[in-house]
């Protein structure tokens, strides 16, 4: 649940046109957004806040910063293909839940402390925002995958330590599958609790 937490973490914390190249500006965009992020999130829910605040500001910060469906439909992975649209609503929505309810626990451990971008960095079809939550252990380094959908800039991967929110949601969802026999309704409930 920590890892899972800190890939989203950092949160609390693409697929798009091909890369073309973009003016600096618009890195300095992608940095500020998450710099704002982070300033909302991560540094101001700290031990001290309740949490049912952590889980309502979390739940406002996921679903305002991060590209919630593109996500959720790559957790999904390939049932993607065998489920009916009202399945697929069931899942982004048990997605979400357990996204901002692992959070909303986490952050009163890990929120409170000083974050800042350090660096931007053009990937394809996306940016490459580096940053780091400044720990007394010492510095947690992460990456947030950053693209622009319709001129609005989203999230939709977070890196920390080599390993991807993307990857680990969707492995996370084919284990609940196959540890249901592959029951879609008893996977959705595992989901949400987990």
């Amino acid at each position: 649940m920590t890892r899972r937490f800190l890939l989203f973490a950092a949160l609390a914390l693409a697929w798009m046109t091909a890369a073309a190249p973009r003016p600096a500006a618009a890195q300095q965009d992608a940095g500020t957004f998450i710099q704002e992020m982070g300033n909302q999130g991560i540094s101001v829910m700290g031990p001290s806040v309740p949490y049912q605040q952590r889980y309502a500001r979390f739940y406002q910060l996921f679903n305002a910063y991060f590209d919630v469906r593109r996500i959720a439909y790559f957790a999904l992975g390939a049932y993607t293909r065998s489920t009916t649209p009202e399945q697929q609503q069931q899942f982004i929505q048990a997605f979400s839940q357990s996204i901002v309810a692992g959070y909303a626990t986490k952050l009163g451990q890990y929120g409170g402390e000083p974050f800042r971008v350090t660096g931007v960095r053009q990937g394809a079809g996306e940016y490459i925002v580096s940053s780091q939550i400044e720990r007394p252990t010492g510095p947690l380094m992460i990456e947030w995958h950053v693209v622009s959908d319709g001129g609005q800039l989203k999230i939709t991967d977070v890196v920390i330590g080599g390993l991807s929110m993307l990857i680990q949601e969707r492995d996370l969802f084919a284990r609940l599958m196959q540890q249901s026999n592959n029951r879609f309704d008893i996977a959705i409930i595992a989901l949400a609790r987990s």
